[in-house]
């Protein structure tokens, strides 16, 4: 079973109604030992980074949430990538959760619309298991107005925007995966990612 965090940050059920139509089992909850008990966890989040911050806190699931994402399979979706770095600059600096180096700041994109918004071609590099079998040209969906800048032994999978390279998918190497665009909204090549993460719990 998938626990699918619901914090109150938003696109829970896309991502639950996606997973139902794979045949994955996802359980929508906010309940600690739900997220322990879970075969792999997903996070997705629409909204600011430190509002979403403050209601994983409120609802005591920030150390479940580190603790867990160490031993089961864990992806990050949107705003729920975005919180796995250690540090937001979104209205003011905040803390995140910590589990891949990096911090997350305004898109500085010369020319380009803010957000970021629409179908970008991901460009594929590192060998990130839940970005296989995908199409040559695999396009994904992006709302966004603030990017990830992490090292690039944790950039999976970027976009070109303008000028501006976006980091679209990290991977710690071992369990933690984020997804800046959203899978749920990504069509078949959405899907297979969200396919590829179910395999990870065989």
């Amino acid at each position: 079973m998938i626990a699918i965090v619901d914090y109150g940050a938003g696109n829970i059920f896309s991502v639950k109604n996606a997973l139902d139509f794979l045949g994955l089992p996802g359980e929508l909850t906010s309940d600690p030992e739900v997220i322990r008990k879970a075969d792999g966890i997903i996070l997705p989040g629409v909204g600011a980074f430190p509002s979403a911050m403050q209601m994983l806190h409120d609802r005591g699931l920030t150390e479940v949430i580190q603790e867990e994402s160490h031993k089961k399979p864990f992806l990050g979706i949107c705003l729920g990538m975005q919180l796995i770095f250690e540090k937001g600059y979104e209205f003011e600096e905040c803390d995140g959760l910590g589990l891949v180096p990096g911090s997350v700041e305004k898109i500085v994109a010369p020319g380009m619309v803010i957000p970021h918004m629409g179908w970008n071609k991901l460009e594929v590099q590192n060998n990130c298991p839940i970005l296989q079998n995908l199409p040559e040209e695999a396009y994904v969906y992006f709302v966004h107005s603030y990017q990830a800048h992490t090292p690039e032994e944790y950039l999976a999978a970027y976009v070109e925007y303008g000028d501006t390279k976006i980091p679209a998918m990290v991977y710690d190497r071992k369990t933690v995966y984020g997804a800046q665009f959203h899978p749920e909204k990504s069509g078949e090549t959405g899907l297979q990612i969200l396919r590829n993460f179910g395999g990870l719990m065989g």
